[in-house]
């Protein structure tokens, strides 16, 4: 009986053939090991990102977004993990709480644009308007202020920074490293007023307007007691705001894109 040639082939060949299988099922072995370290850090974080992290994007499409981030960050910190100490539920634990910490320092950047359209609609007659058009209840200048926000969020890189800054993280805290609880704190209170602060600062030309209507109502209405200058100034601070809102809208969204920004480049930064 012939032996075939690739039976002889194998015959001499098959323990290298399997040496090398062998080494591929560790690499790749360790290839995912890798990933799902990263993707506990990468989906901790995408549950609360601008954009990706939205309450109305639906769950499997967050899911595979972090995915894709989860592959394109492993094989920039792959060597990371070759002096990584820790492991089992410590390491679960550090790279969850090291993620939300990274998530929640961009999502408050989402929660100051709430704010200054809250505090600009409060201010100017408009937060009725349209309340309840989203997920989240906020008025009309809210919701144009956030969508107008994530599209030129979007539109200038921002999946190219979180991929950037996701990989920085790794230099700041390796695997297995998380932040102290006297750090987060601190950080966390520090985040929170910078937060609070730059929504009352886009908001500012909204609530100086609404100050100099009241002032000049009741000056009106010392002066002409039996005119009911509600009903003749509800309409004006309505359309004051409006067109406040279509003048300074380009300037508060630039203004808030730079500070994003500059929160992407240092996100475990005071400032």
């Amino acid at each position: 009986m012939r032996v075939r040639p690739w039976s002889a082939w194998f015959r001499s060949n098959g323990t290298d053939v399997l040496n090398e299988l062998a080494q591929l099922l560790g690499l790749a072995q360790a290839a995912l090991l890798t990933g799902g370290i990263v993707f506990l850090r990468v989906g901790a974080a995408m549950s609360v990102l601008p954009a990706f992290g939205e309450r109305m994007i639906p769950g499997r499409v967050r899911l595979v977004l972090a995915l894709a981030l989860t592959v394109l960050v492993a094989p920039a910190v792959a060597p990371t993990f070759a002096n990584v100490s820790v492991g089992g539920l410590q390491l679960v634990i550090a790279e969850t709480v090291t993620g939300l910490a990274f998530g929640m320092a961009l999502r408050l950047m989402i929660i100051a644009l709430q704010v200054a359209g809250s505090v600009a609609a409060q201010s100017t007659s408009l937060a009725q308007v349209f309340g309840n058009a989203s997920i989240e209840p906020l008025p009309a200048i809210g919701h144009v202020l956030l969508f107008g926000g994530l599209a030129l969020a979007t539109l200038t890189g921002l999946h190219v920074q979180i991929v950037a800054a996701l990989v920085e993280t790794y230099e700041l805290f390796p695997p297995g490293q998380a932040p102290t609880p006297a750090l987060l704190a601190e950080w966390g209170v520090s985040r929170i007023a910078k937060c609070f602060s730059l929504g009352f600062t886009l908001a500012a030309p909204f609530v100086i307007t609404a100050f100099l209507y009241n002032l000049a109502l009741g000056v009106i209405n010392k002066a002409m007691p039996q005119l009911m200058v509600a009903l003749v100034g509800a309409p004006a601070i309505t359309g004051a705001g409006l067109a406040l809102l279509a003048l300074t809208a380009p300037l508060t969204l630039q203004i808030w894109l730079d500070t994003l920004n500059g929160v992407m480049a240092n996100p475990f930064g005071a400032q």
